[in-house]
């Protein structure tokens, strides 16, 4: 593959990519962006698009496009592009659900262009740092807790309510891709899941793992926590209680921080997209969308009371 900048477009240009995309964008020479798509947003300086297909005739020379919308319509821009021979960064969750993901990734082997499923969490700083320790070490048990205020993180997002918005597990998913990438394959076992009346989607999860080797691993999700915000994994183990926190951010043992550096996941994303493009390959990981269909099939519905922006 050639090392010029890779000639991206981006689709869906809300909150996450003016939060994160967009900056990542600006500091990586790897790529160029060339484009950009969107029902309402727009991105200064280069030509703006009213959808995916009207970008990728208009610009036949982009190379690669970063899909940002919500993950009920992802599956149709994805193949759209895919089968435009484009590289397609996929946002969390990659799809709104595990099958069409699954053909995504069919799609993309026989176009022969890279498909990433891009989990930002898993590039939080500590995450390795505990991924290394707990490899060192013999688990006894788990603890995920994730728990923020929706008012504050997704204002009047309404699709994030709507059937396959996926509700709390929207912030949950992040949880998940890191727990799946440093503890023991792990299965759902039960789930509750709490529904205000009013909504099509959850407002809280309680889930109970079991790992390949027996342990207990418990999720408390919840999207009504005030006040400081919960985004920790902590496990018991034969060396010292250890606890991630602040989403990856921090790894302490038995209270002394051993590793805490300054967040740079969407960079650490968009660098590993530019390897697997200029490598030929893909890098699909379904496994945390896969424990969030888990967690609905087997999930009892609790309906609690109306939720209110």
């Amino acid at each position: 593959m050639t090392s010029n900048p890779i000639r991206l477009g981006i689709v869906g240009v809300g909150k996450i990519v003016r939060d994160q995309h967009l900056p990542a964008l600006a500091k990586d020479a790897s790529y160029q962006l060339a484009a950009a798509a969107s029902r309402h947003g727009k991105v200064d300086g280069i030509p703006n698009y009213p959808t995916i297909e009207a970008m990728l005739d208009a610009e036949p020379g982009l190379e690669a496009v970063s899909l940002c919308m919500p993950p009920q319509f992802r599956y149709d821009a994805a193949r759209t592009a895919l089968e435009s021979r484009k590289h397609v960064f996929m946002e969390k969750p990659p799809g709104a659900t595990v099958s069409e993901v699954e053909d995504l990734k069919a799609i993309a082997a026989k176009n022969g262009v890279s498909l990433f499923a891009s989990w930002h969490s898993r590039n939080a700083p500590a995450v390795e740092a505990a991924r290394t320790f707990l490899a060192s070490a013999k688990i006894s048990s788990a603890t995920i807790n994730w728990k923020e205020d929706v008012r504050r993180w997704h204002p009047n997002q309404e699709w994030i309510w709507a059937p396959g918005g996926f509700g709390v597990f929207d912030p949950g998913i992040n949880a998940l891709s890191i727990a799946t990438h440093i503890l023991p394959p792990m299965f759902i076992t039960s789930a509750v899941l709490d529904f205000p009346e009013n909504r099509a989607s959850p407002v809280a999860a309680h889930v109970s793992f079991r790992t390949s080797n027996g342990l207990p691993v418990t999720m408390e999700l919840d999207w009504l926590q005030t006040g400081p915000q919960s985004w920790d994994i902590l496990a018991e183990t034969d060396k010292g209680k250890m606890v991630l926190s602040g989403g990856g951010a921090k790894l302490a043992v038995d209270g002394k921080v051993i590793h805490d550096e300054p967040e740079a996941e969407y960079p650490m994303l968009y660098k590993r997209f530019a390897e697997i493009v200029r490598a030929g390959v893909s890098d699909v990981d379904l496994a945390p969308l896969q424990h969030v269909a888990d967690a609905f099939m087997l999930g009892k519905r609790n309906v609690v009371e109306p939720f209110f922006d």
